[in-house]
């Protein structure tokens, strides 16, 4: 008889209850919880995978919960397609012009606008030279799931800190999103160590792509590579790395 079965005994406690940092959540955790034991943050601040429903904090992608100070909290995923972060930068290539606004592709399901008001002392008689194909390193100023993202290649200071139009050749590659934030990390050794032995120019975008430039075709395919190659690698590993790169760009 169905009745005389026994079913196992399963343990029904609540498995957030085991929440902290750096813990593995799935989409639906609520992270309420550990946002409330961190009283000295005035201000709880979410990031990338969390979003706000009421007085809930809810994670919508897979993925590993940091926390930053003051306050800031974020999913760290291993995904491949970016979506639009107010305040990243990012690097994109312009694929139209329609009046004065440019259309930029950022690697988001929509392109992203800039005008061109947004660069380093631009006016209606300065206008900035931009082309169909330019690569663009641009910070995003609007971006939501109902607007359209508007890009800028000014600070908060009018300046262009390094952002605008990158000329002068160079080689754009994707990495996943995962692997950049590593890049950008400052505990990570990789393009310090590089930059000691062979001279590069380098723009990190949050949306995975990175813009670089060497002395030469040569190195700078051999430094792509090498950032590519360090994406599971650990700082002992990486010096190991720029060592025999080094030595490998000598012998030539």
């Amino acid at each position: 008889m169905l009745s005389d079965i026994k079913m196992p005994e399963m343990d029904v406690s609540d498995s957030t209850s085991q929440l902290k940092i750096g813990s593995i959540l799935l989409p639906g955790d609520d992270i309420r919880q550990v946002t409330d034991q961190h009283n000295d943050a005035k201000q709880v601040i979410i990031g990338p995978g969390l979003r706000r429903e009421g007085e809930r904090i809810l994670v919508i992608k897979p993925g590993i919960l940091r926390f930053k100070d003051p306050g800031i909290f974020w999913i760290d995923s291993h995904l491949k397609r970016y979506v639009a972060n107010r305040g990243d930068n990012v690097l994109g290539v312009v694929i139209a012009k329609a009046g004065d606004i440019f259309r930029v592709d950022i690697g988001t399901s929509e392109a992203a606008s800039l005008s061109y008001l947004a660069f380093e002392a631009a006016t209606k008689k300065n206008r900035p030279n931009v082309n169909i194909g330019d690569v663009v390193y641009s910070k995003l100023l609007v971006a939501s799931k109902d607007m359209e993202a508007e890009l800028v290649c000014v600070d908060s200071y009018g300046k262009k800190a390094g952002m605008g139009v990158l000329d002068g050749g160079g080689f754009m590659f994707s990495l996943p999103l995962h692997t950049v934030r590593k890049l950008l990390n400052p505990e990570t050794v990789l393009l310090q160590t590089l930059g000691k032995t062979i001279p590069f120019e380098i723009a990190v975008g949050m949306n995975g792509r990175v813009w670089l430039r060497g002395r030469s075709v040569k190195e700078t395919i051999c430094l792509a590579n090498a950032i590519e190659t360090s994406e599971y690698m650990d700082n002992s590993e990486i010096t190991a790395m720029c060592g025999k790169l080094s030595d490998v760009l000598t012998a030539f």
